[in-house]
């Protein structure tokens, strides 16, 4: 099943459908509803260059939760010749030409957890036989909601927290490349740090969504992995007929 929602910012939906009286609620997705996530390019922003289908587990006010089930079909972006971007070196990572390849998650699944507002969503990751791994912050443009999904921006700067709730910066070489490459200004990079110790001071507080057992979670065994559309990188806003 795939929902059908207005382009707004994340949190401001309304549909026909399900909008409450008047539209004074917001319209969300229902838990099993397939939605994208996607990401722009940094280099070209008006570009998507990587888009996951997911499956909605729940959408309040407070939280965005969505399943990327092992298997499911997605994009992501390789170098011209198809080389995966990880295995070129840092120096000439962002600069050589990209285009997008399909392909499919295969690792465990993956649990995406956004707060409305917040430059970041939080992962959790599992070893095999659900042994839970580790949270995973992801500094990223506030996201969008449209249409089939939602569109953000990638911010190179993570944060892994692992169970003991010990943390470490990840990939601070790739942002500093990076910024370095002209992907983003002296001033985007200041915001990205400072979004980076809000994200910490709230994991040091141990607030929501850390604290709210979704390690403890497992997927309704009878969804289907959602397929990934032809027209996965579709304008926000375009309703397919």
């Amino acid at each position: 099943m795939t929902a059908d929602m207005v382009d707004t910012t994340e949190g401001e939906t309304t549909t026909g459908t399900r909008a409450a009286a008047g539209g004074a609620r917001r319209a969300r997705w229902a838990p099993g509803d397939h939605i994208l996530w996607r990401y722009r390019d940094n280099a070209e922003p008006d570009r998507i260059h990587i888009c996951r289908p997911m499956t909605v587990v729940q959408d309040t006010d407070e939280l965005l939760a969505v399943w990327m089930a092992p298997g499911t079909a997605c994009v992501r972006p390789v170098l011209a010749d198809g080389t995966p971007v990880h295995r070129e070196p840092l120096a000439t990572r962002y600069t050589k030409p990209r285009r997008t390849a399909r392909d499919h998650w295969f690792g465990t699944g993956v649990l995406k957890l956004a707060r409305p507002g917040d430059p970041w969503s939080v992962w959790l990751f599992w070893e095999r036989g659900w042994q839970f791994k580790n949270w995973y912050v992801n500094l990223e443009e506030p996201r969008r909601r449209w249409a089939g999904g939602i569109d953000s921006q990638d911010h190179f700067l993570d944060i892994c927290v692992y169970p003991d709730r010990h943390w470490e910066w990840r990939d601070e070489d790739e942002f500093a490349q990076a910024r370095r490459d002209g992907l983003m200004t002296a001033e985007q990079a200041a915001e990205v740090r400072s979004a980076g110790r809000a994200a910490v001071a709230h994991i040091g507080a141990w607030g929501r969504p850390f604290a709210d057992g979704w390690e403890n979670w497992r997927p309704d065994p009878g969804w289907p992995v959602p397929r990934l559309p032809e027209d996965w990188d579709r304008a926000p806003g375009h309703l397919r007929s």
